[in-house]
């Protein structure tokens, strides 16, 4: 598991499935910023992690501060699913 912050807007929203430097990831949780006072263009802080850590997302068996954390442009980011499905997500 890992923070993802996208600059930019991919499109994808909680539940989405995408692929950053060829690995598949689930966006367990997606904070939106700068939508108000800047920076120039959104920023989204993406809690990501394979589909098997989904149980240690849900029962908060990790400390947010102490996550990698990873910076990039939305093109670089694959969007394979750009949301998740409602009785999952």
């Amino acid at each position: 598991m890992k923070k993802l912050i996208i600059h930019g807007d991919p499109g994808i929203r909680k539940g989405a499935v995408i692929e950053h430097d060829g690995e598949e990831y689930v966006c367990f949780g997606i904070s939106r910023q700068g939508e108000w006072h800047g920076p120039e263009e959104v920023q989204l802080w993406c809690t990501i992690g394979t589909p098997d850590e989904r149980g240690a997302f849900e029962r908060r068996e990790f400390v947010p501060m102490q996550l990698e954390t990873e910076a990039v442009d939305s093109e670089d980011v694959t969007v394979i699913q750009a949301k998740g499905d409602p009785a999952t997500a």
